[in-house]
């Protein structure tokens, strides 16, 4: 069988520019046409050109270069540094430019909050287009890695642990240098005693920097590489990482806000990324709905006295767990004389309060009155008796777990999981994002608004076909 070879030698005639290389409903467009529509006041980024000192790269530029870049999983500024050397869509984009990546990190660095100003226009961009409508939002997070190692996270017991070793350590030290003193012998190895006891000195004043942060701010650990990172639990373990959180319209399951918090828990997070989807909707919604790892109470309740129905299931709804023959929700709750009865009739009254969890804590007045009991040993093995705990908008609690269960919010919550959870495929498998490029909370902020810009701009190419969806950026 013949082969077919080529010609690196060979002269050709090439195109007399680069716009003839990017035909006309290529994705490159799309990105190009939303970055020149973006309100760059509203940024926070100058465009004016007469300004003192050396001429630098278009902020436009460099805007294409780093969102079309993160579109294809292109990060590192080295990376897209070369892509402007060899990639003909990444030459078309900022014009025949070629920023080093010391450029393109610094304008990345610098613009952090920016980002967070494009996520909240293309979410503005699509409710023009009428492809979000606002009524019924899902909430969802996901754990994602910094870009630090768990090996460098301090925790309070393991810095008093280290305290007490570098103390007995210089102590040793000490002692050996005082010993060599006087024999004034060996002056190689007393030099090398001074030098490790400078070290051991320096690492305790670190140590105990640390400690004081983590006292001060009342945090349970710090990350030396990465401050602001907490440890947070993934499949593959406990890692150094952020809490990534998006909140999805339900009408094409585009993204209407992107946050991240370094808390390793979603439980109070609900109304705060509900409150901020209406903010830029400039709208208050009709439904709000999450999984079980939003269910908190007091968080949830914020959100259902805003007049939103909130649908969220309790841990036990979301595993299906039978109800026990002596559950809590067996026990009669009596608003009027503020207590429960059991089924034999007996009350339990107030008893004290867990102020930490925010609980009441309800108790039988006699403890002969449970041990004496036919049910003793299945309802309580307790000696003081049975007690039930009850929340201080117990009520709250109950509506919302009735409100879950109606037909109406079943299939709301069946939708949740295609809508908010698809974002979180797109750009861990495409995007392939396995951890934040960046460190700190403003800057993983700015990660995850990139990341949602990008899942929004690949939808609207899904929805609207690319030639109409570029003439209506071009009047957006």
């Amino acid at each position: 069988m013949a082969f077919r070879h080529g010609e690196r030698f060979q002269m050709n005639l090439f195109p007399q520019s680069l716009d003839d290389y990017v035909g006309q409903n290529d994705p490159a467009r799309v990105y190009d046409a939303f970055v020149e529509a973006l309100d760059y006041d509203e940024l926070g980024i100058s465009l004016h050109e007469k300004q003192a000192g050396n001429a630098r790269y278009n902020p436009k530029s460099m805007l294409k270069l780093l969102l079309y870049g993160y579109s294809y999983g292109i990060r590192s500024s080295r990376k897209l540094e070369r892509a402007t050397y060899h990639n003909v869509s990444f030459m078309w984009m900022v014009e025949g430019l070629r920023p080093d990546h010391k450029t393109i990190a610094r304008f990345r660095r610098d613009h952090r909050e920016s980002f967070k100003q494009v996520m909240k226009q293309c979410a503005r961009l699509c409710l023009k287009l009428d492809l979000i409508d606002g009524n019924t939002l899902f909430v969802d997070g996901t754990k994602i890695r910094a870009n630090a190692s768990i090996n460098h996270t301090w925790k309070e017991k393991c810095c008093q642990k280290m305290l007490s070793n570098i103390d007995e350590r210089i102590n040793a030290i000490m002692d050996e240098c005082d010993a060599k003193d006087k024999e004034e012998t060996n002056a190689e190895s007393f030099v090398e005693l001074k030098e490790e006891l400078a070290d051991k000195k320096s690492l305790k004043l670190t140590i105990k920097s640390l400690l004081g942060e983590i006292k001060s701010e009342e945090k349970t650990s710090v990350n030396t590489t990465d401050k602001d990172c907490v440890v947070v639990k993934g499949r593959q373990g406990h890692h150094a990482g952020y809490n990534g959180q998006i909140v999805v319209d339900d009408k094409h399951g585009l993204i209407v806000n992107s946050d991240v918090v370094n808390e390793s828990n979603d439980r109070n997070q609900f109304s705060n990324q509900i409150t901020q989807a209406q903010e830029i909707l400039d709208k208050p919604c009709e439904t709000a709905c999450a999984d079980s790892g939003y269910a908190n109470t007091n968080n949830l309740a914020v959100v259902d006295k805003a007049g939103v129905k909130v649908v969220v299931p309790t841990q036990e709804q979301e595993s299906k767990q039978v109800e026990k023959p002596f559950s809590k929700q067996q026990f009669r709750y009596d608003a009027e004389n503020g207590c429960y009865w059991c089924s034999k009739e007996h009350p339990l009254k107030y008893s004290t309060t867990d102020h930490k969890t925010g609980k009441r804590i309800y108790r039988i007045n006699s403890r002969k009155i449970c041990t004496s009991c036919c049910h003793f040993g299945q309802c309580t093995t307790a000696q003081k008796g049975r007690s039930i705990t009850r929340l201080f908008n117990e009520d709250i609690k109950r509506k919302l777990e009735k409100q879950y269960q109606t037909l109406e919010s079943q299939v709301v919550y069946k939708r949740r999981k295609e809508k908010a959870e698809l974002p979180f495929g797109h750009i861990k498998r495409n995007l392939g994002v396995q951890a934040f490029l960046l460190r700190g909370i403003q800057g993983v902020r700015a990660e995850m608004s990139i990341f949602s810009t990008n899942f929004n701009l690949s939808r609207l190419m899904t929805l609207i076909d690319t030639k109409t969806l570029l003439d209506r950026l071009k009047v957006a």
